[in-house]
Protein backbone atom coordinates (compact mmCIF):
# COMPACT_ATOMS: atom_id res chain seq x y z
CA UNK A 1 0.00 0.00 0.00
CA UNK A 2 1.11 3.37 -0.69
CA UNK A 3 2.06 5.60 2.27
CA UNK A 4 -0.15 8.29 2.26
CA UNK A 5 0.16 11.29 4.62
CA UNK A 6 -2.29 13.80 5.83
CA UNK A 7 -2.41 17.03 3.75
CA UNK A 8 -1.80 19.79 5.38
CA UNK A 9 -5.13 22.03 6.11
CA UNK A 10 -5.34 25.25 4.86
CA UNK A 11 -5.50 28.47 6.95
CA UNK A 12 -9.17 28.78 8.29
CA UNK A 13 -10.83 32.22 8.01
CA UNK A 14 -11.84 34.94 10.37
CA UNK A 15 -15.06 33.96 11.57
CA UNK A 16 -16.85 36.83 12.45
CA UNK A 17 -19.75 36.51 15.41
CA UNK A 18 -21.95 36.86 12.18
CA UNK A 19 -20.93 33.74 10.48
CA UNK A 20 -22.96 30.79 10.25
CA UNK A 21 -21.17 27.52 11.08
CA UNK A 22 -20.25 25.25 8.61
CA UNK A 23 -22.21 22.03 8.00
CA UNK A 24 -21.43 19.17 9.31
CA UNK A 25 -19.12 16.44 6.74
CA UNK A 26 -19.16 12.69 6.95
CA UNK A 27 -16.05 11.20 6.68
CA UNK A 28 -15.55 8.25 5.20
CA UNK A 29 -12.65 5.88 5.95
CA UNK A 30 -12.00 2.99 3.82
CA UNK A 31 -9.49 0.59 3.53
CA UNK A 32 -7.54 -0.47 0.11
CA UNK A 33 -8.22 -4.33 -0.39
CA UNK A 34 -6.18 -4.33 -3.42
CA UNK A 35 -3.36 -3.44 -1.73
CA UNK A 36 -0.50 -5.06 -1.73
CA UNK A 37 1.25 -6.93 1.62
CA UNK A 38 4.16 -4.43 2.35
CA UNK A 39 5.59 -3.41 5.88
CA UNK A 40 5.08 0.15 5.55
CA UNK A 41 2.56 2.71 4.80
CA UNK A 42 -1.36 2.79 6.21
CA UNK A 43 -2.47 -0.75 6.82
CA UNK A 44 1.10 -2.91 7.98
CA UNK A 45 -1.21 -3.43 10.80
CA UNK A 46 -4.54 -2.53 12.08
CA UNK A 47 -3.45 -0.36 14.97
CA UNK A 48 -1.55 1.96 12.49
CA UNK A 49 -4.71 2.06 9.94
CA UNK A 50 -7.05 3.18 12.54
CA UNK A 51 -4.67 5.34 13.73
CA UNK A 52 -3.77 6.82 10.38
CA UNK A 53 -7.69 7.17 9.65
CA UNK A 54 -8.10 9.14 12.65
CA UNK A 55 -5.62 11.72 12.17
CA UNK A 56 -6.64 11.94 8.45
CA UNK A 57 -10.38 12.20 9.41
CA UNK A 58 -9.25 15.46 12.02
CA UNK A 59 -7.36 16.99 9.34
CA UNK A 60 -10.06 16.35 6.11
CA UNK A 61 -12.30 19.32 6.89
CA UNK A 62 -10.54 22.20 5.17
CA UNK A 63 -12.29 25.48 4.40
CA UNK A 64 -12.84 24.32 0.77
CA UNK A 65 -14.39 20.97 1.32
CA UNK A 66 -16.33 22.48 3.85
CA UNK A 67 -18.02 25.55 1.54
CA UNK A 68 -18.55 23.04 -1.33
CA UNK A 69 -21.36 20.78 -1.75
CA UNK A 70 -24.82 19.82 0.27
CA UNK A 71 -24.55 19.20 4.27
CA UNK A 72 -24.65 15.31 3.27
CA UNK A 73 -21.82 14.98 1.47
CA UNK A 74 -18.51 12.69 1.88
CA UNK A 75 -15.19 12.47 1.86
CA UNK A 76 -13.53 9.51 1.21
CA UNK A 77 -10.58 8.90 2.88
CA UNK A 78 -7.31 6.36 2.07
CA UNK A 79 -9.24 4.62 -0.81
CA UNK A 80 -12.37 4.18 -2.56
CA UNK A 81 -15.52 6.75 -2.50
CA UNK A 82 -17.81 4.18 -2.53
CA UNK A 83 -18.04 2.66 0.98
CA UNK A 84 -20.22 2.47 4.03
CA UNK A 85 -20.02 5.57 6.13
CA UNK A 86 -18.48 5.04 9.34
CA UNK A 87 -18.41 8.32 10.70
CA UNK A 88 -15.58 8.24 12.37
CA UNK A 89 -15.39 11.33 13.45
CA UNK A 90 -18.79 12.73 14.29
CA UNK A 91 -19.75 16.32 13.89
CA UNK A 92 -22.89 17.68 15.85
CA UNK A 93 -24.70 20.13 13.58
CA UNK A 94 -25.07 23.63 15.18
CA UNK A 95 -28.12 25.09 12.78
CA UNK A 96 -30.49 24.44 15.76
CA UNK A 97 -28.43 26.62 18.15
CA UNK A 98 -28.71 30.01 18.84
CA UNK A 99 -26.82 32.61 17.24
CA UNK A 100 -24.17 32.78 20.46
CA UNK A 101 -23.39 29.43 20.70
CA UNK A 102 -23.16 29.55 17.20
CA UNK A 103 -20.80 32.07 17.02
CA UNK A 104 -18.58 30.56 20.13
CA UNK A 105 -18.82 27.22 18.71
CA UNK A 106 -17.38 28.18 15.33
CA UNK A 107 -14.24 30.27 17.35
CA UNK A 108 -13.34 26.88 19.36
CA UNK A 109 -10.42 25.08 17.57
CA UNK A 110 -11.11 21.31 16.85
CA UNK A 111 -10.71 19.30 19.87
CA UNK A 112 -7.36 17.28 19.67
CA UNK A 113 -7.16 13.74 19.65
CA UNK A 114 -6.03 11.92 22.96
CA UNK A 115 -4.78 8.64 23.46
CA UNK A 116 -8.19 7.10 23.64
CA UNK A 117 -8.62 8.23 20.42
CA UNK A 118 -5.64 5.68 19.13
CA UNK A 119 -6.21 3.13 21.50
CA UNK A 120 -4.66 -0.64 20.44
CA UNK A 121 -7.29 -2.88 18.86
CA UNK A 122 -7.72 -6.23 21.37
CA UNK A 123 -5.50 -8.56 21.73
CA UNK A 124 -6.17 -12.06 19.34
CA UNK A 125 -9.11 -13.55 20.47
CA UNK A 126 -9.58 -11.10 23.11
CA UNK A 127 -13.04 -9.16 23.29
CA UNK A 128 -13.42 -9.74 19.52
CA UNK A 129 -16.86 -9.80 18.23
CA UNK A 130 -17.33 -12.52 15.60
CA UNK A 131 -20.00 -13.51 13.34
CA UNK A 132 -21.12 -16.65 12.14
CA UNK A 133 -23.98 -18.09 10.08
CA UNK A 134 -26.32 -20.22 12.26
CA UNK A 135 -27.81 -20.08 15.70
CA UNK A 136 -25.97 -20.62 19.52
CA UNK A 137 -24.97 -24.33 19.38
CA UNK A 138 -24.14 -24.64 15.15
CA UNK A 139 -20.69 -26.16 14.77
CA UNK A 140 -19.76 -22.46 13.42
CA UNK A 141 -20.22 -21.17 16.46
CA UNK A 142 -18.05 -23.75 18.01
CA UNK A 143 -15.34 -22.87 15.42
CA UNK A 144 -15.43 -19.07 15.90
CA UNK A 145 -14.56 -19.92 19.54
CA UNK A 146 -11.75 -22.38 18.83
CA UNK A 147 -10.53 -19.61 16.53
CA UNK A 148 -10.62 -16.86 18.58
CA UNK A 149 -10.83 -18.17 22.61
CA UNK A 150 -13.11 -15.99 25.12
CA UNK A 151 -14.89 -14.11 21.87
CA UNK A 152 -18.17 -12.49 21.62
CA UNK A 153 -19.93 -14.82 19.25
CA UNK A 154 -22.63 -12.82 17.23
CA UNK A 155 -25.09 -15.35 15.37
CA UNK A 156 -26.59 -14.43 11.74
CA UNK A 157 -29.33 -16.33 10.15
CA UNK A 158 -27.56 -15.86 6.25
CA UNK A 159 -23.74 -16.13 5.26
CA UNK A 160 -24.12 -12.09 3.40
CA UNK A 161 -25.50 -11.18 6.72
CA UNK A 162 -22.03 -12.27 8.67
CA UNK A 163 -19.98 -10.72 5.53
CA UNK A 164 -21.71 -7.70 5.91
CA UNK A 165 -21.40 -7.65 9.57
CA UNK A 166 -18.23 -6.87 9.35
CA UNK A 167 -17.77 -4.56 6.56
CA UNK A 168 -20.25 -2.74 8.25
CA UNK A 169 -17.91 -2.59 11.58
CA UNK A 170 -21.16 -4.47 13.10
CA UNK A 171 -18.32 -7.65 14.24
CA UNK A 172 -14.89 -7.52 14.37
CA UNK A 173 -14.58 -11.04 12.15
CA UNK A 174 -16.63 -13.71 10.35
CA UNK A 175 -15.92 -17.83 10.63
CA UNK A 176 -17.53 -19.63 8.04
CA UNK A 177 -17.15 -23.03 6.39
CA UNK A 178 -15.36 -23.04 3.32
CA UNK A 179 -15.41 -27.10 2.61
CA UNK A 180 -16.24 -30.50 4.68
CA UNK A 181 -14.05 -33.58 4.17
CA UNK A 182 -17.17 -35.30 3.23
CA UNK A 183 -19.65 -33.07 1.68
CA UNK A 184 -16.53 -31.28 -0.37
CA UNK A 185 -16.59 -26.90 -1.24
CA UNK A 186 -19.28 -24.57 0.58
CA UNK A 187 -19.81 -22.96 -2.79
CA UNK A 188 -22.17 -20.10 -1.59
CA UNK A 189 -19.14 -18.86 0.55
CA UNK A 190 -16.74 -19.05 -2.59
CA UNK A 191 -19.10 -16.71 -4.40
CA UNK A 192 -19.44 -14.69 -1.42
CA UNK A 193 -15.57 -14.12 -0.88
CA UNK A 194 -15.27 -12.09 -4.69
CA UNK A 195 -18.14 -10.48 -4.15
CA UNK A 196 -17.00 -8.79 -1.01
CA UNK A 197 -13.84 -6.92 -0.47
CA UNK A 198 -12.76 -8.87 3.11
CA UNK A 199 -9.60 -10.87 3.37
CA UNK A 200 -9.08 -14.67 4.96
CA UNK A 201 -6.52 -13.62 7.73
CA UNK A 202 -6.84 -17.72 8.90
CA UNK A 203 -8.64 -20.63 9.16
CA UNK A 204 -9.51 -23.67 11.85
CA UNK A 205 -10.77 -27.04 11.21
CA UNK A 206 -13.39 -28.46 13.55
CA UNK A 207 -14.36 -32.09 13.92
CA UNK A 208 -17.88 -32.61 13.52
CA UNK A 209 -19.78 -34.76 15.49
CA UNK A 210 -23.44 -35.22 14.61
CA UNK A 211 -26.35 -36.35 16.93
CA UNK A 212 -29.49 -37.63 16.84
CA UNK A 213 -31.94 -34.89 18.94
CA UNK A 214 -35.84 -35.28 20.04
CA UNK A 215 -37.87 -33.96 22.68
CA UNK A 216 -37.44 -36.22 25.54
CA UNK A 217 -39.83 -39.59 25.43
CA UNK A 218 -39.49 -39.94 21.41
CA UNK A 219 -38.03 -42.75 20.24
CA UNK A 220 -35.86 -43.33 16.90
CA UNK A 221 -38.34 -45.70 15.40
CA UNK A 222 -41.41 -43.91 15.59
CA UNK A 223 -40.10 -40.77 13.79
CA UNK A 224 -41.96 -39.53 10.97
CA UNK A 225 -39.32 -36.55 9.89
CA UNK A 226 -35.74 -35.86 10.31
CA UNK A 227 -34.76 -32.03 9.53
CA UNK A 228 -31.09 -30.41 9.26
CA UNK A 229 -28.37 -29.15 7.29
CA UNK A 230 -28.65 -30.83 4.15
CA UNK A 231 -24.85 -31.76 4.40
CA UNK A 232 -25.43 -33.27 7.95
CA UNK A 233 -28.36 -34.96 6.42
CA UNK A 234 -25.81 -36.48 3.23
CA UNK A 235 -23.24 -37.29 6.24
CA UNK A 236 -25.41 -39.30 7.91
CA UNK A 237 -27.85 -41.44 5.19
CA UNK A 238 -26.70 -44.48 6.00
CA UNK A 239 -26.78 -44.36 9.82
CA UNK A 240 -30.17 -42.42 9.19
CA UNK A 241 -31.41 -45.19 7.53
CA UNK A 242 -30.84 -47.93 9.98
CA UNK A 243 -32.48 -45.65 12.96
CA UNK A 244 -35.35 -44.20 11.16
CA UNK A 245 -36.19 -46.10 8.29
CA UNK A 246 -39.68 -44.38 7.73
CA UNK A 247 -38.77 -41.07 8.58
CA UNK A 248 -38.72 -38.51 5.68
CA UNK A 249 -35.27 -36.16 5.71
CA UNK A 250 -36.08 -32.54 5.05
CA UNK A 251 -33.36 -29.82 4.58
CA UNK A 252 -33.30 -26.73 6.91
CA UNK A 253 -30.78 -23.71 6.78
CA UNK A 254 -28.92 -25.34 9.42
CA UNK A 255 -28.06 -28.02 12.31
CA UNK A 256 -28.87 -26.23 15.60
CA UNK A 257 -31.91 -24.05 14.15
CA UNK A 258 -33.13 -27.53 13.27
CA UNK A 259 -33.14 -28.38 17.05
CA UNK A 260 -34.19 -24.82 18.25
CA UNK A 261 -37.26 -25.35 15.36
CA UNK A 262 -37.85 -28.28 17.14
CA UNK A 263 -37.83 -27.40 20.47
CA UNK A 264 -39.85 -23.80 19.57
CA UNK A 265 -42.73 -25.92 18.38
CA UNK A 266 -42.88 -28.86 20.25
CA UNK A 267 -42.70 -31.42 17.35
CA UNK A 268 -43.25 -34.44 18.87
CA UNK A 269 -42.48 -36.70 15.76
CA UNK A 270 -39.38 -34.85 14.55
CA UNK A 271 -36.03 -35.30 14.66
CA UNK A 272 -32.62 -33.38 14.20
CA UNK A 273 -29.26 -33.94 13.23
CA UNK A 274 -27.08 -31.20 15.39
CA UNK A 275 -24.83 -31.21 17.85
CA UNK A 276 -24.84 -32.05 21.38
CA UNK A 277 -24.78 -28.49 22.53
CA UNK A 278 -27.78 -27.98 20.76
CA UNK A 279 -29.08 -30.54 23.05
CA UNK A 280 -28.48 -29.33 25.85
CA UNK A 281 -29.41 -25.51 25.23
CA UNK A 282 -32.70 -26.37 23.42
CA UNK A 283 -33.88 -29.03 25.85
CA UNK A 284 -33.60 -32.21 23.85
CA UNK A 285 -32.84 -35.57 24.44
CA UNK A 286 -29.93 -37.28 22.61
CA UNK A 287 -31.07 -40.30 20.85
CA UNK A 288 -28.18 -41.37 19.10
CA UNK A 289 -24.37 -40.21 19.60
CA UNK A 290 -21.81 -39.93 16.82
CA UNK A 291 -24.66 -40.98 13.55
CA UNK A 292 -22.39 -40.17 11.08
CA UNK A 293 -21.62 -42.45 8.29
CA UNK A 294 -17.44 -41.09 8.76
CA UNK A 295 -15.33 -40.18 12.11
CA UNK A 296 -13.12 -38.20 9.84
CA UNK A 297 -15.52 -35.74 9.41
CA UNK A 298 -13.89 -32.27 9.60
CA UNK A 299 -14.90 -28.61 8.66
CA UNK A 300 -12.59 -25.94 7.64
CA UNK A 301 -13.33 -22.82 8.30
CA UNK A 302 -11.63 -19.42 7.48
CA UNK A 303 -11.47 -16.43 9.53
CA UNK A 304 -12.58 -12.93 7.52
CA UNK A 305 -11.47 -9.35 8.84
CA UNK A 306 -11.83 -6.16 7.00
CA UNK A 307 -8.17 -5.87 6.37
CA UNK A 308 -5.61 -8.18 5.86
CA UNK A 309 -2.42 -9.61 7.91
CA UNK A 310 1.10 -9.09 7.69
CA UNK A 311 2.22 -12.46 6.08
CA UNK A 312 5.39 -13.96 7.45
CA UNK A 313 8.06 -16.71 7.28
CA UNK A 314 8.53 -18.31 10.65
CA UNK A 315 5.94 -20.52 10.34
CA UNK A 316 3.39 -22.40 7.19
CA UNK A 317 1.85 -20.04 5.68
CA UNK A 318 -1.37 -20.77 3.27
CA UNK A 319 -1.97 -18.18 0.27
CA UNK A 320 -5.53 -18.38 -1.89
CA UNK A 321 -6.20 -16.55 -4.80
CA UNK A 322 -8.72 -16.16 -7.22
CA UNK A 323 -8.10 -15.99 -10.80
CA UNK A 324 -9.71 -15.92 -15.36
CA UNK A 325 -8.46 -15.79 -18.07
CA UNK A 326 -10.43 -14.83 -21.38
CA UNK A 327 -9.85 -15.92 -25.24
CA UNK A 328 -9.10 -19.49 -25.96
CA UNK A 329 -5.88 -21.72 -25.16
CA UNK A 330 -6.63 -24.34 -23.35
CA UNK A 331 -3.32 -24.68 -21.96
CA UNK A 332 -3.81 -21.52 -19.61
CA UNK A 333 -4.53 -23.56 -16.63
CA UNK A 334 -1.57 -25.19 -17.17
CA UNK A 335 0.70 -22.99 -17.29
CA UNK A 336 -0.87 -21.41 -14.33
CA UNK A 337 -0.48 -24.46 -12.37
CA UNK A 338 3.20 -24.81 -14.02
CA UNK A 339 4.35 -21.50 -12.34
CA UNK A 340 3.79 -23.54 -8.95
CA UNK A 341 4.89 -26.44 -9.32
CA UNK A 342 8.65 -25.41 -11.49
CA UNK A 343 8.81 -23.25 -7.39
CA UNK A 344 7.79 -26.55 -5.86
CA UNK A 345 4.91 -25.06 -4.37
CA UNK A 346 2.49 -27.65 -2.97
CA UNK A 347 -1.32 -26.37 -4.18
CA UNK A 348 -3.62 -27.66 -1.96
CA UNK A 349 -7.22 -26.88 -3.00
CA UNK A 350 -8.83 -26.21 -7.00
CA UNK A 351 -12.22 -25.17 -7.23
CA UNK A 352 -13.72 -23.61 -10.06
CA UNK A 353 -17.22 -21.41 -10.20
CA UNK A 354 -19.13 -20.30 -13.09
CA UNK A 355 -18.49 -17.22 -14.14
CA UNK A 356 -21.42 -14.95 -13.49
CA UNK A 357 -20.90 -11.82 -15.92
CA UNK A 358 -19.34 -13.96 -18.66
CA UNK A 359 -20.91 -17.39 -18.26
CA UNK A 360 -20.77 -18.38 -21.74
CA UNK A 361 -17.52 -17.43 -24.47
CA UNK A 362 -18.49 -17.95 -28.30
CA UNK A 363 -15.13 -19.14 -30.89
CA UNK A 364 -15.56 -18.40 -34.57
CA UNK A 365 -13.29 -21.46 -36.54
CA UNK A 366 -10.05 -19.40 -37.07
CA UNK A 367 -10.76 -21.16 -40.81
CA UNK A 368 -13.79 -19.06 -41.38
CA UNK A 369 -16.27 -22.08 -41.69
CA UNK A 370 -19.48 -22.37 -40.35
CA UNK A 371 -20.09 -22.94 -36.76
CA UNK A 372 -19.20 -22.21 -33.66
CA UNK A 373 -18.02 -23.23 -30.42
CA UNK A 374 -19.59 -22.24 -26.97
CA UNK A 375 -17.12 -22.77 -23.70
CA UNK A 376 -18.12 -22.15 -20.27
CA UNK A 377 -16.19 -19.06 -18.30
CA UNK A 378 -14.74 -20.21 -14.90
CA UNK A 379 -12.70 -18.34 -12.10
CA UNK A 380 -10.74 -20.32 -10.55
CA UNK A 381 -9.92 -20.63 -6.98
CA UNK A 382 -6.52 -21.96 -5.70
CA UNK A 383 -4.99 -22.79 -2.23
CA UNK A 384 -1.28 -23.16 -1.99
CA UNK A 385 1.19 -23.64 0.92
CA UNK A 386 3.43 -20.81 0.64
CA UNK A 387 3.78 -17.26 2.40
CA UNK A 388 3.19 -13.88 -0.02
CA UNK A 389 6.66 -13.03 2.29
CA UNK A 390 8.61 -15.60 0.54
CA UNK A 391 10.62 -14.39 -3.42
CA UNK A 392 9.13 -17.94 -4.62
CA UNK A 393 5.53 -17.18 -4.00
CA UNK A 394 5.85 -13.45 -5.23
CA UNK A 395 7.38 -14.53 -8.32
CA UNK A 396 4.90 -17.38 -8.76
CA UNK A 397 2.01 -14.83 -8.77
CA UNK A 398 3.83 -12.63 -10.94
CA UNK A 399 4.16 -14.90 -14.06
CA UNK A 400 0.45 -16.23 -13.10
CA UNK A 401 -0.51 -12.77 -13.66
CA UNK A 402 0.75 -13.11 -17.40
CA UNK A 403 -1.74 -15.15 -18.20
CA UNK A 404 -4.75 -14.44 -16.65
CA UNK A 405 -6.89 -11.46 -17.12
CA UNK A 406 -8.12 -11.34 -13.44
CA UNK A 407 -5.97 -12.13 -9.96
CA UNK A 408 -6.63 -11.65 -6.60
CA UNK A 409 -5.49 -12.49 -3.24
CA UNK A 410 -8.32 -13.34 -1.25
CA UNK A 411 -5.70 -13.49 1.72
CA UNK A 412 -1.87 -14.74 2.83
CA UNK A 413 -2.56 -16.29 6.45
CA UNK A 414 -0.76 -18.99 9.16
CA UNK A 415 -2.15 -22.63 8.31
CA UNK A 416 -3.56 -24.69 10.95
CA UNK A 417 -1.49 -26.91 12.11
CA UNK A 418 -3.52 -28.19 15.10
CA UNK A 419 -3.28 -32.35 15.42
CA UNK A 420 -6.53 -34.11 15.38
CA UNK A 421 -7.52 -37.77 15.86
CA UNK A 422 -11.32 -38.56 15.38
CA UNK A 423 -11.18 -39.55 19.00
CA UNK A 424 -10.33 -35.82 20.23
CA UNK A 425 -12.03 -33.94 23.24
CA UNK A 426 -13.40 -31.57 20.86
CA UNK A 427 -15.57 -33.48 18.64
CA UNK A 428 -18.83 -32.45 21.25
CA UNK A 429 -18.45 -28.96 20.44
Amino acid sequence: MQALYPPTPAPLPNLGSATRAPPARAVRCVYRSDAPYFSYGIGSSRVDWQSSCAILASKILSVEQLAAGSSDSVVAVNGHKAAVDLNLVPIESKDKLPPAAMAAAALQPPKPLTITDLSPPPMHGSQLRVAYQGVPGAYSEAAAGKAYPDCEAIPCDQFEVAFQAVERWIADRAVLPIENSLGGSIHRNYDLLLRHRLHIVGEVQTPVHHCLLALPGTRADCLARVISHPQALSQCEHTLTKLAPKAVREAVDDTAGAAEHIAANNLRNTAAIASSRAAELYGLEVLADGIQDDSGNVTRFVMLAREPIIPRTDRPFKTSIVFAHEGAGTSVLFKVLSAFAFRDINLTKIESRPHRNRPIRVVEPEDGSAGTAKHFEYLFYVDFEASMAEVRAQNALAEVQEYTSFLRVLGSYPMDMTPWSPNSDDQNA
